[in-house]
């Protein structure tokens, strides 16, 4: 069923329970104090910046961190962060950035976003014309050509020209995407540090692993949460600010946003509409503008994220080096949807010296801050490795390496040979028989029930069991071939709703029968054209498959995290030697078969 929702009364819960408990911050659960050997003191100033954004005259709130013996004498680099949605500067994190970076050595500029905190101005979602416009008057400050309202200056910056700061940003999802926004129209940002953010929104909250010019399949319970948690700013932060008001149909987001949701829960996608939506998500994210930015990027992305899954870092990741960016990238153990493991970075604890990320980022700032020419930057590519405890590192991403064949008999074959011929079907209903997860408990700490598959609305196929490990990292792809008569007939009606939907994954079963969905992924599709072939891109894992176990690749009719078929379209799904379905998957280690 084309799920229609209005704001339910199941995402209110889920929203307004995010809402009080956690914005989406940068760091995990606590794990220690540390501030390193050399932790200097620092005095804080409360800071507000009058600008310009988006037709309106807003002040920002901010922070500044100078640490002590810092002066136009003794200048030193700087940092800026922001925080993550439904945050502020106050929050857990994204002050302690500011401490942790004013204890290094580093003047510490911390600010809450448009919208949020104290800060005016609607929310824009890290638009460039708009935020990160904004973001361009504070650095404007810290290379002295502007003071704060109150008449502060920064004299005490680094300076690498007459208004050019020494300026590096950190900081994780809304706070991470901001970074790549303002670098697009500034080129003074020295060096990035995006954790956890988007390449594409409109693949963020609408993924489509087919077909990114197709409308994807709305993330119905990210979306509605990001929404109310948006649209509660007013009430808990309470402001008179009339920059902060937009109207009473879309009271704190920009109008675009609220059109964008309002079309996504319709259900509904004609061409004229669904083009504005794609539009307007793709230009408030970095996939628009990478080619406007310069400064050396480390990209840390979390493979427990539903939200901002690893194939949207690898994006900006390939994007930037293919421009000759020095980019590198880090798949970390927790994103959105928790997955915090022990000695992982946790800025809110300032761990930075002791942990693996947190390493790597004092030597991006060495490096490209303090100009340290002889500082190791680390590894184009590592990964952290929940069998080992650790991280690998690499020179690339890996590569796809070994192609399995979808058998008619439910098997996963690694030769087309042993293919047998056969065909299998299975239907949608009218409400959702699977499910990966229920998208906001891993954000606020609920537990949420394992995932599983009703039968006769999925098919499975499933490999031998393993005779020695299989490490996959990276992102597996399919390449399917299905029939749908009924899908067929309505398929070109220009309403992108009547295409069919299906959604992608890959188990691991043990040897007992429990089935394991990794970081509870799958990949979402809306099937451009059911009388062709199709590619399908899963998102990306780090994963080792134990001795014994099996690799499950299933389909399923429905995802109750995600929007859905409308109406029922049974699907029948044919194998032959000569012409079957494949799996493509990224090995490092050992063979399936």
């Amino acid at each position: 069923m084309s799920r229609a929702l209005p704001l339910s009364r199941k995402v209110l819960v889920l929203a307004a329970s995010t809402a009080l408990a956690a914005p989406l911050l940068l760091a995990g659960p606590a794990s220690g104090a540390e501030t390193g050997a050399s932790a200097q003191a620092y005095t804080v100033t409360p800071l507000t910046f009058t600008v310009e954004a988006g037709g309106r005259t807003c002040a920002v709130d901010a922070d500044l961190y100078r640490p002590a013996g810092v002066d136009a004498a003794h200048p030193a680099p700087a940092v800026v962060a922001t925080n993550g949605f439904g945050g502020s500067k106050a929050d857990g994190s994204t002050d302690a950035i500011g401490k942790a970076f004013a204890e290094r050595g580093y003047v510490g500029l911390v600010y809450s976003g448009l919208g949020f905190g104290r800060s005016g101005c609607l929310i824009s979602l890290d638009d460039p014309r708009i935020d990160g416009q904004a973001a361009t008057r504070l650095l404007d400050f810290l290379g002295g050509t502007r003071a704060a309202d109150d008449g502060t200056r920064a004299d005490f910056v680094v300076k690498d020209g007459a208004g050019d700061p020494r300026v590096g940003m950190i900081g994780g999802s809304y706070g991470g995407a901001i970074q790549l926004a303002t670098a697009s129209v500034d080129p003074r940002l020295d060096a990035l540090v995006p954790l956890i953010t988007w390449n594409d929104l409109a693949y963020s909250l609408a993924p489509n692993g087919a077909d990114r010019a197709t409308p994807g399949v709305f993330k119905w319970q990210w979306a509605n949460g990001f929404y109310l948690m948006g649209e509660g700013q007013p009430l808990l932060v309470p402001s008179l600010d009339p920059s902060r008001i937009n109207s009473l149909r879309c009271l704190h987001f920009v109008t675009d946003a609220c059109d964008t949701l309002r079309l996504l829960n319709s259900g509904r996608y004609p061409a004229a509409d669904t083009k504005k939506m794609l539009d307007f998500a793709r230009s408030v994210s970095p996939v628009s503008y990478l080619d406007r930015v310069k400064a050396p990027t480390l990209i840390v992305q979390g493979q427990s994220d539903s939200l901002f899954n690893l194939n949207e870092a690898q994006d900006t990741y390939e994007r930037l080096q293919s421009r000759g960016v020095e980019t590198k990238m880090i798949w970390q153990s927790w994103g959105h949807s928790g997955g915090q493991a022990p000695g992982e970075l946790d800025l809110g604890q300032g761990n930075l010296e002791s942990t693996y990320v947190g390493g790597r980022v004092l030597a991006w700032f060495d490096r490209y801050l303090r100009g340290d020419a002889s500082t190791d930057t680390g590894a184009e590519f590592a990964y952290y490795r929940s069998w080992q405890s650790g991280y690998a590192t690499a020179s690339r991403v890996p590569a796809l390496s070994q192609k399995l064949y979808l058998s008619g008999d439910g098997k996963l074959v690694d030769n087309r040979a042993k293919v047998a011929r056969g065909s299998r079907t299975y239907s949608n209903w009218l409400v959702p028989t699977s499910h990966s997860e229920s998208s906001l408990t891993g954000l606020i700490g609920l537990p949420d029930p394992q995932p599983y598959d009703t039968k006769g609305t999925y098919l499975g196929w499933t490999s031998a069991p393993l005779t020695a490990p299989v490490d996959l990292v990276g992102s597996p792809k399919a390449t399917l071939r299905v029939v749908s008569p009924k899908t067929e007939r309505v398929q070109d009606s220009g309403d992108a709703a009547d295409k069919l939907v299906l959604f992608a994954k890959v188990y691991d079963i043990a040897p007992d029968g429990r089935k394991t969905l990794v970081n509870r992924l799958v990949a979402p599709v809306r099937v451009p054209d059911v009388t062709r072939l199709f590619t399908v891109e899963l998102p990306g894992i780090a994963h080792r498959y134990e001795t014994g176990h099996r690799l499950e690749f299933v389909i399923a009719a429905s995802d109750d995290a995600y929007g859905g078929n409308r109406g029922v379209k049974p699907v029948i799904v044919t194998a032959a030697p000569e012409d079957t379905g494949t799996l493509e998957l990224p090995l490092v280690k050992g063979r399936v078969g």
